[in-house]
């Protein structure tokens, strides 16, 4: 038993000094998740407003400009790692209205347009959030001074 819990400890231990650089990793995805998005949207504002006209958002046009304006943020800040926890909750709630407004209704499954991808953003987004962007990043610099 006692080799048992050594062995565990070690693994502990050994993840433990690993938590920065996931945290890094996590930013890298999310930033490289949002950039096609973000990218769509500002090459066709006016088809993104029409959509989410055609979805009862309120406000389309203010709304696409919004998102697109969020999710460009987005990407810059969790790449530098600056605000990483403050640009998460608007993201969040990008997600939350993505998920219940476009595929909520098409189950789970990322394959049928479900829900499954952008609740694995949200999920990223809220350790980001709990976590901050980590050491290896202009948060973590700037904690440091």
């Amino acid at each position: 038993m006692k080799y048992c819990k050594n062995i565990y400890e070690k693994l502990v231990s050994f993840t433990q000094k690993l938590d920065n650089l996931l945290l890094l990793l996590v930013r890298l995805v999310l930033a490289y998740g949002f950039f096609n998005p973000a990218k769509m949207k500002w090459q066709n504002i006016d088809g993104i407003a029409s959509w989410f006209e055609s979805l009862n958002y309120p406000l389309p046009l203010l709304n696409a400009y919004l998102a697109a304006i969020t999710e460009g943020l987005g990407v810059v800040l969790l790449l530098l790692g600056l605000g990483a926890r403050i640009i998460s909750l608007p993201l969040i709630f990008v997600m939350l209205v993505t998920i219940f407004t476009v595929h909520i209704s098409n189950g789970f499954e990322a394959g049928d347009n479900g829900f499954e991808i952008p609740l694995y953003y949200l999920l990223l987004l809220l350790v980001v959030l709990v976590h901050g962007a980590g050491k290896y990043s202009l948060d973590g610099l700037l904690k440091k001074r």
